[in-house]
């Protein structure tokens, strides 16, 4: 976890941006020692956001599995899996 005071956003923003991109980790901005905000590189961003949303998926399918709704056949399951990891490992 990187940690930087609110300032520096403002004071060295191309080196907040630069840190984000590099590590590909969020950046904790703190205001009088407190937790303020959190800035992250948009591409790490959008994958998070891809693979919160399959597991999202991936709960929903087990939620209608325990509760034995009718719902895709593994190998379905197999196939819609393998492209939204090969969106989110190739960005597409």
């Amino acid at each position: 976890m990187l940690i930087k005071p609110s300032a520096s956003i403002r004071q060295n923003y191309n080196e907040i941006a630069n840190l984000c991109r590099e590590t590909g980790e969020p950046v904790y901005l703190t205001k009088n020692g407190e937790g303020d905000l959190v800035v992250m590189d948009i591409e790490a961003f959008a994958r998070r956001e891809k693979m919160l949303k399959l597991r999202e998926e991936l709960i929903a399918v087990e939620e209608d599995r325990h509760a034995e709704r009718i719902g895709i056949t593994p190998d379905e399951l197999e196939r819609h899996l393998d492209a939204i990891i090969d969106e989110v490992e190739n960005g597409k």
